[in-house]
C-alpha cells in the first residue's frame, strides 16, 4: 500500500508538471495571471489525480474507480464550454476581435490539455507499477516533453510566404499593389494612411494553403494577431484604420492592410508568420483525386 501511494504521488506530480508546462501566457494574454493560472493548475491537479489511481485501482480489482475517468471526461467537456463563453464575453469589447473560429480553436486546447495531463500521470504510474519509481519517474518527464510536441501545430509561415506590398491609392480606393482593400474619402485619412500604414501580401504555398487562406475565421485571426503584437492605432468612431485583408480572386493570394503603432514591416510580417493555423479553417483539397486534377 505504501508503493502504491507512492506511485500515485509521483503520477499526480507528473501530471501537474506537465500543465504548467503546457500552460502559456503570451501576448494573447489568455490565461490570465493569476486567476487563470490557478484555474487551469486546479483542474489538472484533477485530472493528474484521477489518471494515477487508474491503474493502482485496477490492480486491486477496484473496478468502480475507474469510472471517475468517465467522470473526469464530462468535467473537460464543460471546461471548453467555460473557455468558449468567456473568450465570447470578451469579444464585445475588442476592436479587433479574435473571430468565433479562433476562440472554438483555444477552447479545444484548453480540453485537450487535460486529456494530456491524464495521459501523462497514466504512462508514469503505468511505468512505476511495473518496473520501479526511477523507471516511472523518467517515463514521465519524456511523455511531458512528448506533449508539447503533440500540441504543437501548423503557422501561416508552414503554409504560405509574406512579402511587402505597395500601399497606395487610385482615387479614392486603397489598395495593396493591385488588391483593393476598400474606399477612403477623407483626405486626412488617406494622408495619415500613406504616411503610417503598410501593406503586406500573403502568398499560398499550395492549393491547400489557398483554401485555407481563404476562411475568413484564419483571416481574422491573423488580423488579431497582428493587432496584438504589434498595435492598431484604430480608435473607436474612425473605421478607416481598421486592419483588413482582402483575397485577389484569381491568385488567391491576401492583401493585409494596417496602420501600426510602429511602422516595422519585419515585426509585422513575423506577426503573420506566427499566427496559428485553425483546425475549422485547414481545408487539404489536394488530400482528393478531384482536387488533385482541378489543381493541374
Amino acid at each position: 500500500m505504501k508503493d502504491m501511494a507512492s506511485i500515485v504521488i509521483l503520477g499526480v506530480i507528473m501530471g501537474v508538471a506537465a500543465r504548467i508546462f503546457m500552460l502559456r501566457n503570451d501576448y494573447r494574454s489568455y490565461p490570465s495571471y493569476p486567476h487563470g493560472y490557478v484555474t487551469h493548475i486546479s483542474l489538472g491537479f484533477i485530472a493528474a489525480f484521477l489518471a494515477s489511481l487508474a491503474i493502482p485501482a485496477l490492480m486491486e480489482k477496484e473496478y468502480t474507480a475507474v469510472t471517475f475517468l468517465v467522470l473526469a471526461a464530462q468535467q473537460f467537456r464543460d471546461i471548453r464550454n467555460m473557455e468558449r463563453e468567456t473568450l465570447s464575453k470578451l469579444e464585445e469589447l475588442s476592436l479587433v476581435p479574435r473571430g468565433l473560429d479562433y476562440i472554438e480553436g483555444i477552447a479545444k486546447v484548453f480540453e485537450a490539455r487535460n486529456y494530456l495531463v491524464m495521459l501523462v500521470s497514466l504512462t508514469t504510474t503505468g511505468f512505476a507499477v511495473f518496473f520501479n519509481l526511477q523507471i516511472g519517474a523518467i517515463a514521465g518527464i519524456i511523455s511531458i516533453f512528448l506533449t508539447g510536441f503533440l500540441m504543437r501545430g501548423q503557422f501561416v509561415r508552414d503554409i504560405a510566404e509574406v512579402k511587402p506590398g505597395k500601399l497606395h491609392f487610385e482615387k479614392s480606393l486603397l489598395m495593396v499593389d493591385d488588391i483593393v482593400i476598400m474606399n477612403i474619402g477623407s483626405p486626412e485619412a488617406k494622408e495619415k494612411i500613406l504616411q503610417d500604414g503598410v501593406g503586406v501580401v500573403i502568398h499560398p504555398k499550395d492549393d491547400n494553403a489557398r483554401a485555407t487562406l481563404n476562411n475568413l475565421g484564419q483571416r481574422q485571426a491573423i488580423l488579431h494577431d497582428v493587432a496584438a503584437l504589434v498595435g492598431s492605432k484604430l480608435e473607436t468612431g474612425e473605421p478607416d484604420f481598421t486592419p483588413l485583408m482582402r483575397k485577389n480572386v484569381d491568385t488567391g493570394k491576401l492583401a493585409l492592410f494596417v496602420v501600426p503603432n510602429e511602422k516595422d514591416i519585419e515585426c509585422i510580417i513575423e506577426a503573420i508568420y506566427r499566427t496559428p493555423v485553425l483546425e475549422s479553417a485547414t481545408q487539404k483539397p489536394l488530400s482528393s483525386d478531384i482536387g488533385r486534377k482541378a489543381a493541374d
